[in-house]
Formats: structure tokens, sequence, C-alpha cells
């Protein structure tokens, strides 16, 4: 996996590439840890270039939305593969967060 980050005003937008899973993911948790306890309170993860997340990748946005919803932040999805859409369809995952098709969409509503 490769880790994009880029900063929008207060907004983070993260963009991991290829393949999320159990050797990948610890990356990301430190990233979003870092970025969450620094202060960060508006989260965009742009899927859009993620081929594959294993349940190891799915626990790391599910412990970025714990941490923002505890702080009254905000997390959306951006642009699901098919593929990765199914895995977060099946774990029940899109019922608890925002989704959206493009990044202009998933900033407007976070």
């Amino acid at each position: 996996m490769n880790l994009e980050q880029e900063r929008r005003n207060d907004i983070l937008i993260l963009r991991p590439r290829g393949r999320l899973d159990s050797s990948s993911s610890p990356e990301l948790e430190r990233v979003v840890t870092e970025q969450l306890d620094a202060g960060i309170q508006r989260l965009v993860f742009d899927l859009s270039a993620l081929e594959y997340i294993s349940s190891a990748g799915l626990r790391v946005v599910l412990l970025a939305g714990k941490k923002l919803r505890t702080s009254k932040g905000k997390l959306v999805l951006v642009g699901l593969r098919d593929m990765v859409r199914e895995v977060f369809d099946m774990s029940g995952f899109l019922t608890l967060f925002a989704v959206t098709d493009t990044l202009d969409e998933g900033i407007a509503k976070v």
C-alpha cells in the first residue's frame, strides 16, 4: 500500500493505494492515530485507488470512526470500488459511515 496525505484547510484526505491488509494497515493506523491525536476533526478516506481491504484495514477505518465520533468529528468514505464496497457492505460498515462517489462530494459532506 502507498499512502498519500493531503490537507485542505482543516480537512485531512488520506488516499491508500493498492492493498490494505494486515501487513500495510499498521502504517495507516499510525498515521490516523497521529493526525487525530494532533486535533484533526474532519477526515476523508479517498478509497478510489484501493484494490483490496482486509479485516485489518476495516479495523483501522472503524478505529478512526470511533475516535472521531467521540470527539464530535466527521469521517467520510469516498470512491469505493465494487470489490471494496462489497467488503464494506458485507461487514455492515456502509451503515456506519457517510459514503460518497466523488472527492468533492466527500469534502462537502465532511
